[in-house]
């Protein structure tokens, strides 16, 4: 059924609009955005979708495809943090983050993602974005897109509670079909970069593993402290204003744990400009070496990766893969492998099977194309 009938058979009428936001898959350039760093992501085609439709009153209903049977109810002027249960916290953090002084009418929304959920592929930022880009749309605002980024940010961290980075909601709002997105995440500043590797008989092959996870849980803020405490102690606002040459002779500033983590960070940001140069001369190489060093720092200096996703990457390497890693914030959700097109069906075997030996959840595999960024699918 789709999305709209949905609506209707929840709400009585017919929405007045529909918009749609990508998840991401981060190419290269983990855990950076909060450092200052560039980052390297792209929309993939999965989409959180949201049907509008406005009130007269100042009421907010939320219900979703995936939470059949609840409806989360709020008032624009009467918002305040961790309000609701935590998946409608996305949705009203952003009504939050704009202001009621912005949002003059209540709504109600119906929710699809399609867009796995704890899989490391920015459900959030995609449900977060398809709102704020239906707002901005109904309200003629004219805001431009890294300033929805701002919001949605805005949203996640002081209302959800999830103290992320900007990269996740400025790739779902701003990608572009075939284009990889070169992000500043200090000023927002971006390129698109072409990504094709289909034109090369490649393939970014995304290994879900199944293993939830939750950002809430403290882990990804105590990594993110520890960014703050080196740069604090070296005297930086972030860790992209010390070189790597600096960093080393210093390291004797920091205790063991902050040093690894900050290491990690400026290490990945030096991996992310070469990232962009590889792609430029088609390296492919250089780039799947470039992904596999990301995951062995991911793995041993900010240790956020888990078996699953170790055993997903060194699969897929020991089976033809020309690098892999695993995406997102760590603790489970998925792994990527630049692999040849050709060889797509015997890794996902080989990995199936590994899962299968070490007694892990199947595992679910699908392609990662650059897809679009955030959009009205229909409006009446």
């Amino acid at each position: 059924m789709e999305i709209s009938e949905k609506f209707n058979e929840v709400f009585g009428y017919s929405p007045e609009l529909i918009s749609a936001a990508p998840g991401r898959v981060n190419l290269i350039g983990e855990h950076v955005d909060y450092n200052g760093g560039d980052v390297l992501p792209f929309a993939i085609s999965q989409n959180s979708l949201a049907a509008f439709g406005a009130r007269s009153d100042s009421k907010i209903r939320i219900a979703s495809q995936q939470k059949p049977g609840e409806i989360i109810q709020g008032d624009i002027h009467i918002l305040t943090p961790l309000y609701g249960q935590l998946w409608s916290r996305y949705v009203l953090g952003v009504f939050w983050a704009l202001g009621d002084s912005r949002v003059t009418n209540g709504f109600d929304i119906y929710i699809d993602s399609q867009v796995p959920i704890g899989a490391g592929l920015s459900s959030s930022a995609a449900l977060e974005s398809s709102i704020a880009y239906a707002l901005n749309h109904f309200f003629h605002w004219n805001l431009s897109l890294p300033e929805l980024a701002r919001f949605c940010q805005k949203a996640e961290n002081d209302f959800v509670g999830v103290p992320c980075g900007i990269m996740d909601q400025a790739v779902s709002l701003m990608a572009e079909e075939g284009a990889a997105l070169l992000l500043d995440t200090r000023t927002l500043a971006s390129t698109h970069i072409p990504f094709d590797l289909s034109k090369d008989g490649l393939e970014l092959l995304v290994i879900d593993t199944q293993v939830h996870h939750d950002l809430i849980d403290g882990g990804y803020a105590e990594r993110r402290n520890s960014c703050e405490k080196a740069a604090e102690i070296l005297g930086v606002k972030t860790l992209r204003e010390i070189s790597a040459e600096d960093f080393e002779r210093r390291k004797s500033e920091l205790d063991k744990t902050t040093y690894l983590r900050a290491h990690h960070a400026i290490t990945e940001i030096v991996r992310t400009e070469l990232a962009v140069q590889a792609l430029g001369n088609k390296d492919y190489v250089a780039l799947g070496n470039l992904l596999t060093q990301t995951h062995i720092s991911l793995r041993d200096e900010f240790t956020v990766s888990c078996p699953e996703l170790n055993c997903a990457v060194d699969v897929a390497i020991a089976h033809g893969a020309l690098g892999a890693r695993m995406i997102g914030g760590g603790y489970g959700g998925s792994a990527i492998a630049l692999i040849q097109a050709g060889e797509r069906v015997s890794i996902e075997g080989e990995i199936s099977t590994a899962f299968r030996d070490q007694g892990f959840i199947e595992p679910r595999f699908f392609a990662a194309l650059p897809s679009a960024g955030a959009r009205i699918i229909e409006q009446r």
